[in-house]
């Protein structure tokens, strides 16, 4: 399996888990887009973390296909 290919597959769970939680317990938002609910809370980090892994996989695939971001 690829870097891209297993990158996807983390995202891919991260996502399962994440709606997994959210259908359990709902999400507020201030969980969601702050770091306020702790470092133990389920959604600590999780934005940066998707994103982080995001940005990864956008970059592997334009060094596949010999392309570059515009920014």
């Amino acid at each position: 399996m690829s870097e891209k290919q297993k990158l996807i597959q983390e995202m891919l769970e991260m996502q399962k888990k994440f709606v997994e939680y959210e259908h359990k317990n709902g999400v507020d938002a201030v969980d969601y887009f702050t770091d306020n609910a702790g470092p133990k809370h389920p959604l600590n980090n999780f934005r940066q973390k998707y994103a982080e892994l995001a940005t990864k996989v956008i970059d592997l695939a334009h060094a596949e296909k010999g392309s570059r971001r515009n920014m």
